[in-house]
């Protein structure tokens, strides 16, 4: 599989200075380093984190926004923009362009965003890889035996790490990317 997109999900909450943006920002530049184009939604915290990073790092970022949404510019560090119709069509977008997914933490919207392409994995639809933050795993404990999702064959899962950047990188390596 070539990994030439990597679509980064997460909080749009995180400020500059923090250990999560920080995080995305390492994320962004590994995505970059390794010649891949980052794709994000666009806006703020770590959307703008891993765009920052890329950018730094030389890479190229495409941000997904949303036209006429209110809720906050879209950030310095895109190199192109894609405006949607509504958030279904960017949902969309950031989901087709990605052959690699990041899942940093985040609120609702990162949730939403997760549970999109880990069932799309888990159906066996897209078997694209996803690196999740640790936060994330104690989903798996939520589903009743029987209904949890898959951990091997082809739909994996995620693969749950305390670190991205670092987690990222030795995949990369793993699948000869850059």
């Amino acid at each position: 599989m070539a990994i030439r997109r990597v679509t980064v999900f997460g909080s749009s909450r995180v400020r500059s200075g923090s250990a999560a943006y920080a995080t995305a920002h390492a994320v962004g530049a590994c995505v970059a380093r390794h010649g891949c184009e980052l794709v994000n939604g666009g806006y703020s915290g770590t959307m703008e984190a891993a765009a920052r990073g890329a950018r730094e790092a030389g890479g190229e970022v495409v941000g997904i926004t949303v036209r006429n949404f209110d809720y906050a510019p879209p950030n310095q560090f895109l190199s192109r923009r894609i405006e949607t119709a509504d958030l279904f069509d960017r949902l969309a977008r950031l989901v087709g362009l990605g052959d690699l997914y990041v899942v940093l933490p985040g609120g609702t919207g990162t949730l939403l965003e997760f549970s999109l392409v880990w069932e799309l994995q888990n159906k066996g639809i897209s078997p694209k890889p996803i690196l999740a933050d640790s936060m994330w795993a104690c989903l798996l404990t939520a589903f009743p035996p029987g209904e949890r999702p898959t951990t091997d064959g082809p739909a994996a899962g995620p693969i749950f790490t305390r670190d991205l950047p670092g987690e990222l990188e030795r995949l990369f390596c793993r699948l000869g990317v850059g």
